[in-house]
């Protein structure tokens, strides 16, 4: 069995310098009013440090972080986001994929992902989207979705060349019996979010989906609790988002939530057996909000959900 912890979104805290010239005339002098006008008081670092805690508490057997670990793409904030990641445990046994947050303005790739390679790469070391990493019976799969876009939108893309190599993994991995689970920042269901937050080329992943399958599809961007299976060569492929890791409850985001996530193969396929873990204000901690399970053929498509 495959124990995983998904979470996302947890937008660090860190202290950051006084904005540049150049700064003062990008987007990130609007994420800096929103950050100044109260979402830093919503995205609490000791919210994330007792989700932290919470999951190193299950000694499960991988991290997976969805995005937006930074909140203006500085490169200070891509240093500070490394150390964070690195005391989360061994970098193979921690996936990342970057968030629009992590991509709001263009720059150097040196200022920025460079810092988080060691979680970034597949198995084989090379740098760059769709990356592969097996893990046992299961292949972790990252993409980015993250891109610089203009002021006001928070919407991502993966791009023709991103899906066609995507397309190319997933029948191969199918192919050699892997289970496999996708991850990329932004949901790739319809009417998840806006049209101005939303996956461009959601129909095209989708596509590419629907012709080769795979077992789970993780996201998170949405800032609540998802289950929008999208369909399959020979039926429906889970796919399941999480809020804000940091988050308290509010008006925009039900507050911070994980997934544990136990996939195993069996005679009948695969056994995911999915168990929230959200945060309790009243308590000041992690506690358990449900669980379910379901059966997921070895072809890649969900035939069964028990309670």
């Amino acid at each position: 069995m495959f124990r995983l912890a998904h979470c996302s979104d947890p937008h660090l805290h860190v202290d950051v310098p006084a904005p540049s010239l150049s700064d003062r005339f990008s987007k990130r002098a609007l994420s800096r009013l929103s950050w100044a006008r109260g979402r830093s008081a919503l995205q609490r670092p000791e919210v994330l440090a007792a989700a932290v805690a919470d999951i190193r508490a299950h000694a499960l057997d991988h991290w997976l972080v969805s995005g937006d670990i930074t909140n203006f793409s500085l490169p200070s904030e891509f240093v500070a986001a490394a150390r964070w990641l690195e005391a989360l445990g061994p970098a193979d046994a921690v996936t990342v994929v970057p968030g629009n947050h992590d991509a709001l303005v263009p720059m150097p790739a040196a200022d920025g992902w460079d810092h988080w390679q060691p979680w970034l790469r597949g198995d084989d070391g090379a740098t760059g989207f769709p990356f592969v990493r097996i893990r046992g019976d299961v292949a972790l799969i990252g993409l980015s979705s993250a891109i610089p876009t203009p002021p006001g939108f928070a919407s991502g893309e993966l791009g023709a060349e991103q899906l066609l190599a995507l397309e190319a993994r997933l029948v191969d991995l199918g192919q050699r019996g892997f289970a496999r689970i996708v991850t990329l920042h932004h949901p790739p269901a319809e009417g998840v979010v806006t049209a101005r937050k939303a996956l461009v080329d959601r129909s095209a992943f989708r596509a590419v989906l629907a012709r080769t399958g795979a077992e789970l599809v993780l996201h998170g961007h949405s800032r609540d609790a998802r289950f929008d299976p999208l369909r399959g060569p020979q039926g429906l492929i889970p796919v399941l988002g999480v809020p804000s890791i940091s988050a308290i409850p509010n008006p925009k985001d039900e507050g911070a939530r994980w997934n544990l996530i136990e996939i195993e193969r069996t005679v009948r396929g695969w056994h995911l057996a999915v168990h929230a873990r959200r945060w309790q204000p009243q308590d000041q901690r992690f506690a358990a909000a449900g669980s379910y399970r379901l059966l997921l053929p070895a072809s890649g498509a969900a035939n069964g959900v028990t309670g």
